[in-house]
């Protein structure tokens, strides 16, 4: 189950990125890391670890 600081911060992206008309072509939740994970366009992926502090993901890390 996400934390209450992933649901904040996972709020707060989906709400910049449709300020803006953006679409997001997936949203998932992964319970075996607990990582929340908003897939925007192949440029733009963002995860939300537990602590709610989202970041960008690096092409590295795919």
């Amino acid at each position: 189950m996400p934390t209450t600081e992933q649901n904040f911060a996972s709020v707060c992206v989906c709400q910049m990125r449709s300020n803006y008309y953006r679409d997001i072509q997936l949203f998932r939740y992964n319970s075996h890391s607990g990582i929340i994970y908003i897939f925007a366009n192949d440029e733009l992926q963002i995860v939300i670890p537990r602590n709610g502090n989202w970041r960008f993901l690096d092409e590295a890390e795919l």
